[in-house]
């Protein structure tokens, strides 16, 4: 028992944990955003959604420090329940394509979008999936002590 409580007492490096991130505001993003289409109520990638994921994991693993939001889309025409769902099938299937190209799953997030919740009446993009790469960032001070293995 004296060695466990000894070994939590050493400083030591964290395994691999990025810092939090989330995807307030990627819509407004106009650089690094790339579109992947779906067919009418189909959450299955096709020959047309690999350019897009393609280039996004290109340039994921070129700038290891920035992260990616997986915006999925569907048209409010079934129901915000079932559109969003779809939404959320089709995200995270792009997802799961990023992470099969070697980008680290921590990196991604997948949300769904419906526009059910916007307002409008006609969503453009609505069979498809956006995929932006956010600005990297520095973590937290805190964060790059906890990185590092030292203690805040």
């Amino acid at each position: 028992m004296r060695w466990l409580a000894a070994l939590l007492l050493l400083p030591s490096v964290a395994l691999a944990q990025p810092w939090a991130f989330n995807c307030v505001g990627a819509e407004a993003l106009e650089d690094d955003v790339f579109a992947v289409p779906f067919a009418r109520n189909a959450d299955r990638l096709t020959d047309a959604a690999r350019s897009g994921i393609e280039a996004a994991a290109a340039l994921l693993r070129a700038e290891p420090g920035r992260n990616a939001c997986i915006l999925g889309h569907a048209d409010r025409g079934q129901g915000a329940g079932t559109s969003t769902q779809l939404a959320a099938r089709r995200a995270r299937a792009v997802a799961e394509a990023l992470a099969a190209q070697g980008i680290e799953r921590e990196r991604l997030r997948a949300e769904a979008r419906v526009g059910a919740y916007s307002g409008r009446q006609q969503e453009p993009g609505a069979r498809a999936v956006t995929i932006v790469a956010m600005p990297a960032r520095d973590p937290p001070q805190s964060e790059k002590l906890f990185i590092r293995g030292g203690s805040p």
